[in-house]
């Protein structure tokens, strides 16, 4: 008998955002179903995602909402409803903390890791398949590996419904030949630097010195990017809580903003939406960035340390100093605030999964 060890199971709901929406309209089974901004493709907004039928006609996720209404005419378009989909999340994830000897990790609304020791991560996987759909009527893809990097990267081969295994022995064979920007943790800006230097393959990175990258990237970056492409990584699931390192905000405006005062204004709203947000977690706020977006789509950030505060005001003054730094005379179609809080010493830390571009 193989003897019990430990694996990592990443877990993917599919077509999450698009699949609770199924569930609360099952007329929509079936069809093209868009889910962005506040369902209007008159608007400005962008996709949150896009069902498996919507996907056949080219959208995805990021794509202008209006330029997804004219890839798939026929597609039933949606506004997005962040708190339905923390709730169907919330099912899932204690789903998932309801397995056997399961250690979870969650890293968003739609995915976690699942840390487990057994001889068979396969049926282990089709158990935990089958009990997020009895409890939440939600599909999930599985991606087994012998650590986390290995586990995120297979799951990608198990979608729709299904699992994959990647671990040392089969990495290079499935991953080597495929380009570096498959990997998770490298976008296409990191890719493109890898490429300046010959490296476009997963094995070309595999096979780099660390220190080689370190010019390039960083004695930290560097030799993280050379351990990516060996698929190499911790096993280590951590269970512990997560914590925000910041809250943001952000707001697309249906008209450029061109007058002092318009700005302002928008930043005033930003900073109490922020700071709604920073009140829950009961934490200081000690540094700032705003996020500028001129228009066509040009997009900059500000950023600035503040002593720690609670107060509104002195948040308030930092936000518009920032302002002030943005360029006079451009439009802007687009404000973003984050407002970055310390870190407990215990914590864990991580983005916050329901706000995009930060």
């Amino acid at each position: 008998m193989t003897q019990s060890r430990p694996w990592v199971l990443h877990v993917d709901l599919d077509q999450f955002i698009a699949a609770v929406e199924v569930l609360r309209r099952p007329e929509l089974a079936g069809k093209p179903v868009i889910v962005g901004g506040r369902g209007d493709p008159t608007e400005r907004a962008v996709v949150s995602t896009a069902s498996y039928e919507a996907r056949e006609f080219g959208v995805g996720s990021g794509m202008p909402l209006r330029l997804a209404a004219r890839k798939a005419p026929e597609a039933i378009i949606l506004p997005v409803d962040a708190e339905a989909y923390t709730a169907a999340s919330a099912e899932v994830m204690a789903t998932l903390r309801a397995q056997p000897g399961a250690v979870v990790q969650v890293l968003g609304w739609d995915e976690a890791f699942v840390g487990i020791q057994t001889d068979d991560p396969e049926g282990y996987a089709r158990g935990l398949q089958r009990a997020v759909l009895d409890r939440t009527r939600l599909h999930c893809s599985v991606g087994i590996g012998d650590n986390l990097v290995r586990a995120k990267n297979a799951t990608q081969f198990g979608k729709p419904r299904g699992m994959f295994r990647l671990t040392a022995d089969n990495w290079l064979e499935v991953m080597g030949h495929r380009p570096t920007i498959e990997l998770w943790g490298v976008g296409s800006k990191i890719a493109g630097r890898l490429a300046k230097h010959g490296i476009n393959t997963v094995a070309e990175l595999a096979a780099i010195t660390p220190e080689s990258l370190v010019a390039e990237f960083g004695p930290k970056m560097g030799p993280w990017y050379a351990q990516l492409g060996r698929g190499d990584g911790t096993h280590v699931v951590d269970d512990t809580p997560w914590v925000a390192r910041g809250h943001s905000r952000e707001t697309t405006f249906q008209q450029n903003l061109t007058e002092p005062a318009q700005v302002e204004d928008a930043v005033q709203k930003l900073v109490d939406q922020v700071l709604k947000d920073v009140a829950a977690e009961g934490r200081p706020v000690i540094g700032l960035t705003l996020k500028v977006r001129y228009a066509p789509y040009f997009t900059k950030t500000f950023q600035k340390k503040i002593p720690e505060t609670f107060d509104r005001d002195a948040v308030l003054t930092g936000a518009l100093a920032l302002a002030g730094r943005r360029e006079p005379d451009r439009p802007i179609r687009l404000l973003g605030l984050r407002a970055e809080m310390p870190m407990p010493d215990d914590a864990r830390e991580g983005h916050t999964p329901t706000r995009s571009g930060w």
